[in-house]
């Protein structure tokens, strides 16, 4: 059983940054991967970034691509989500997740162990 707690959320004006981060408790193993989604309200949850746990492979959604960058301290089981370049359109509740078995997934159904999300607000 692994447990994620989600922190670093808040209020940014346009063309800010922030950064996430997501701390997992529990044994992490390398062929994990862990994953940033996020739900505005009205709209379903939707894929932003992830990566394998043991390196070597990271994904973006083409809407975040170039703005934000997802990262890992194997050491601190945290992975982090920098986000440069927010949008009032990147508003939305953020939630880290684990899936446990490849391959690789951007499908919100095929994650196994949630956090329980935080609330960026970009304001224009």
């Amino acid at each position: 059983q692994v447990q994620l707690v989600e922190s670093g959320g808040g209020l940014v004006q346009a063309g800010g940054s922030l950064r996430l981060s997501c701390a997992a408790s529990g044994r992490m193993f390398n062929s994990y991967y862990m994953g940033w989604f996020r739900q505005a309200p009205g709209k379903e949850r939707e894929f932003v970034a992830s990566l394998l746990w043991s390196g070597g492979y990271t994904a973006y959604a083409d809407s975040v691509k170039g703005r934000f960058t997802m990262s890992r301290d194997n050491v601190a089981n945290t992975v982090y989500l920098q986000m440069n370049s927010l949008r009032p359109e990147d508003t939305a509740v953020y939630y880290c997740a684990i899936k446990t078995h490849s391959p690789w997934s951007a499908s919100v159904r095929d994650y196994d162990y949630w956090g329980q999300g935080t609330q960026v607000t970009v304001s224009s």
